[in-house]
């Protein structure tokens, strides 16, 4: 039985995110939550929130055994982009891209 939980719009760069979740990928939940526990990423609070969120969810479910959990999948899509413009020399501005993302956490009984 699988159980997932998904966070929108988190202001995060994508790519941060990814580089934190292909950790974790195919681990059981107790590890992933300590692991993630002593990595100093700002992406990873976010993903302990997300993993928490799914446990949380499973435990709604009558059929789903929270003990034998374990990370299946975790999907980081690229969400809208903030424009902002930023002063640059002789009257010019450049553009800064402030990212967001969509994080999908899956997991699946081992």
């Amino acid at each position: 039985m699988e159980v997932k939980a998904v966070a929108k719009y988190v202001r995060i760069s994508p790519t941060k995110v990814r580089k934190v979740a292909r950790e974790l990928k195919g681990k059981p939940v107790g590890d992933a939550l300590s692991v993630l526990g002593f990595m100093p990423q700002r992406s990873a609070k976010v993903l302990e929130k997300i993993i928490s969120s799914a446990v949380a969810n499973a435990d709604q479910k009558p059929d789903v055994e929270v003990d034998n959990l374990s990370v299946a999948n975790i999907i980081v899509n690229q969400g809208p982009s903030l424009k902002r413009f930023r002063p640059r020399a002789m009257g010019r501005a450049s553009r800064i891209l402030k990212r967001t993302s969509h994080i999908t956490v899956v997991l699946a009984e081992a």
